[in-house]
C-alpha cells in the first residue's frame, strides 16, 4: 500500500467491528456541479473521476471490505451522443491511469452490469484491470458500469430458469441464497451502508436486492466535493444508527449474508 493503514478508532473514534463491510455510492451531481461554475458537463465527469481515486485509497486504507460505486446506469444511454462517448473514453483513461493505485493498495478490481453495448476499449481495460488484481487481497472495488439493478434480476431470473430446465434444480430449492449467488455481486457482502451524493434522495435502480437492509446516507454535496471527510462523516452516521433487521431490540442478529465467499 503506498500510504499506511488507517486506525478507525483514531480517524472515527470507531471500532474496526463498526464500519460498514460494503459500501455503496450513487455518485450524483456531476454535471450539476460543473453547470454551476459554468462549465460543460463533462468537465464535471473528468473531475468526479479524479474523486473516486481518493475515495477508494481511503477505503482501502480503513480496511473496508468491498466499495461499489454506480458509474453509468443502463438508463444514461439515453444521454447525448456527444457526453456518452466522453464517458466511455473517461472509464478506459480511468482503468489504465489508476491501474497502478490499485496494485499499490492491493484492489481487486471487479465489473458489475452488462457487458452487451460497451466499446471494446472499456471491455479490454476493465478484463485487462480485473485479471491483473484477481489476486490482491485488499477492498475490492467494483464499478457499476451499464448497470441497472432489474435488468441484473432479469438476468438471475433466467439463469435460474435454465438450471431448473435442465434439471439441476428444483423449484423448491430456488430460494433468497440461490436468487443471491445469480446476481452480478455473487460473492460479495450486501451493501451496508448506502450513500448517494448531490441531495438526491431516491436509489435509481441500484442494487435493489442487495440493499434491502442498507443504511441510507444522503450527501449534500455534488460528487465532485465529495471526499475523505464527506465519506467519514457518512460512516461515523453508519455506525451511529440503530441496526434492528425487522426485530424489536438492538441486540437483533444481522440477517445471512447470502453469496459471501
Amino acid at each position: 500500500m503506498t500510504e499506511p493503514p488507517l486506525d478507525p478508532r483514531e480517524v472515527l473514534g470507531l471500532e474496526p467491528a463498526q464500519l460498514p463491510r460494503h459500501i455503496a455510492i450513487i455518485m450524483d451531481g456531476n454535471g450539476r456541479w460543473a453547470k454551476q461554475r459554468g462549465w460543460a458537463r463533462v468537465r464535471g465527469h473528468d473531475e468526479g473521476a479524479k474523486t473516486v481515486r481518493g475515495i477508494v485509497t481511503h477505503c482501502a486504507r480503513l480496511g473496508i471490505e468491498a466499495l461499489t460505486l454506480y458509474c453509468f446506469s443502463t438508463e444514461n444511454w439515453k444521454r447525448p451522443r456527444e457526453e456518452i462517448d466522453f464517458l466511455m473514453d473517461l472509464y478506459a483513461r480511468y482503468l489504465v491511469r489508476e491501474r497502478k493505485t490499485i496494485m499499490d493498495n492491493g484492489v481487486r478490481f471487479h465489473h458489475i452490469g452488462r457487458r452487451e453495448g460497451l466499446p471494446d476499449a472499456v471491455l479490454e481495460q476493465m478484463d485487462r484491470t480485473e485479471k491483473l488484481s484477481r489476486d490482491n487481497r485488499g477492498l475490492r472495488l467494483c464499478l457499476a458500469l451499464n448497470y441497472g439493478s432489474r435488468d441484473e434480476i432479469v438476468d438471475a431470473v433466467r439463469a435460474i430458469a435454465r438450471q431448473a430446465k435442465e434439471g439441476l434444480l428444483q423449484p423448491e430449492e430456488i430460494d433468497a441464497d440461490v436468487v443471491s449467488k445469480s446476481l452480478y455481486t455473487a460473492g460479495l457482502p450486501d451493501p451496508d451502508l448506502l450513500i448517494r451524493t448531490a441531495g438526491e434522495q431516491r436509489v435509481s435502480n441500484f442494487m435493489l436486492w442487495q440493499i434491502s437492509y442498507a443504511e441510507i446516507h444522503v450527501a449534500k454535496v455534488c460528487w465532485p466535493d465529495f471526499g475523505p471527510e464527506q465519506l467519514n462523516a457518512a460512516i461515523i452516521d453508519f455506525a451511529s444508527r440503530d441496526r434492528r433487521f425487522g426485530d424489536v431490540g438492538p441486540q437483533a442478529a444481522k440477517p445471512s449474508k447470502a453469496g459471501v465467499s
